[in-house]
């Protein structure tokens, strides 16, 4: 495989699957029930419906902001390997992780839209969910925030003396912050059971992986911090749950956390404010297309006898008109009462809070649904 500059990277990768779905020679496929593949699939297709949708509302002027992530669904589902009792720390871009956790379709809906039935109340900018009866933490903005929470959460959770663990995403760029280099030497020091999921998807916004790091590979920086680094294909989704499941096993018996570079693409723009054609060759996602994580799976699961294009439509129906159902409550949904800016921040609201809220609450105002 090369990297976005072109270069052949001679670094061990790990696939299972050829971009045909087949198994490579040799290759023994990690061992899941069958329900659970047909279930990651349908996750990969209700994750591709709702960024296609979602950015359709961006562009009619629905919504402000949204990040798509076309070609790295494959990615998402490195949850699969955790336990519900186990942490995720996720960036902007793992949308299919949260659906596999139970985060519903609604919730996602109303959140993007920041209406009074949004967990969050409208406080985070949209693509920005928390979940914490999920183990889900809050999507920070700022590249990297999670990274050092990811490994605070699992010392506590050794403090304990738990055997569960924490898995943190983040960009290959986000590596290049001084979040990820704290995190990475606390936890190599104090063998934090935690996993780092760097999903190399070639692009920082509009900065290539060629200008921000010169060493081979992004999981060779684990070396460094006295853990392990994989590299995996990531557009092979069960390469990426075999990789994911060792590391949890490893953060599990003690043995401290490890680096997973995915290497993945990132088809479209960095978000619904980005232009690729400005700083990208039209090229470069026409090659990667034809790697498609959905098209890989989806043949793999059709030897099997486990998928049909039938099948595959009636997911599609009843994702779209979950969707749809969703888009529509919205319009006939109120924004958060204005007093909502008060709860929540405090135990006791501080007595200045309580005079300004008596203030605010005094003016005259219309409470009203979203106008489209």
């Amino acid at each position: 495989m090369t990297d976005r500059s072109g270069a052949a990277n001679t670094e061990p990768l790990v696939q299972i699957l050829d971009d045909d779905g087949v198994l490579l020679e040799g290759v023994e496929a990690p061992n899941l029930p069958d329900a659970d593949l047909v279930a990651l699939f349908d996750t990969m297709v209700l994750t591709r419906a709702m960024d296609d949708r979602m950015m359709r509302l961006q562009r009619q002027g629905r919504l402000g902001f949204y990040m798509k992530s076309l070609g790295e669904e494959a990615t998402h589902l490195a949850v699969y390997a955790l336990r519900e009792d186990d942490w995720v720390l996720p960036s902007y871009r793992e949308q299919g992780a949260w659906f596999w956790r139970g985060y519903k379709v609604s919730t996602f809906v109303d959140q993007m839209h920041g209406n009074e039935r949004d967990p969050i109340k409208g406080r985070q900018m949209p693509v920005h969910h928390s979940a914490a009866e999920l183990n889900m933490v809050s999507i920070s903005s700022p590249v990297g925030t999670q990274i050092p929470q990811a490994v605070g959460i699992a010392m506590a959770m050794q403090l304990a003396k738990t055997d569960r663990v924490a898995l943190t995403y983040f960009g290959e760029g986000t590596s290049s912050s001084g979040d990820f280099h704290v995190a990475m030497n606390l936890a190599g020091v104090r063998k934090a059971p935690v996993i780092f999921f760097c999903r190399n998807n070639g692009w920082a916004i509009s900065v290539p992986r060629s200008k921000q790091s010169a060493g081979a590979s992004f999981a060779s920086r684990a070396a460094g911090y006295g853990m392990p680094g994989v590299r995996v294909d990531g557009n092979d989704l069960l390469a990426i749950i075999q990789v994911t499941r060792e590391a949890v096993a490893r953060a599990r018996r003690g043995d401290g956390p490890t680096l997973i570079e995915a290497v993945t693409y990132r088809i479209e723009g960095h978000s619904s404010s980005d232009d690729p054609s400005v700083y990208r060759d039209a090229a470069e996602p026409e090659a990667w297309k034809k790697r498609d994580p959905l098209d890989r799976f989806r043949n793999y699961l059709t030897q099997k006898g486990l998928m049909t294009p039938g099948l595959e439509a009636q997911m599609e129906t009843k994702h779209h008109d979950a969707i749809t159902a969703a888009i529509a409550a919205c319009d006939h949904t109120a924004a958060p009462p204005v007093e909502d800016l008060f709860d929540e921040v405090f135990e006791q609201l501080p007595w200045h809070l309580v005079e300004q809220r008596a203030q605010l609450l005094a003016y005259p105002r219309v409470r009203s649904p979203h106008k489209h």
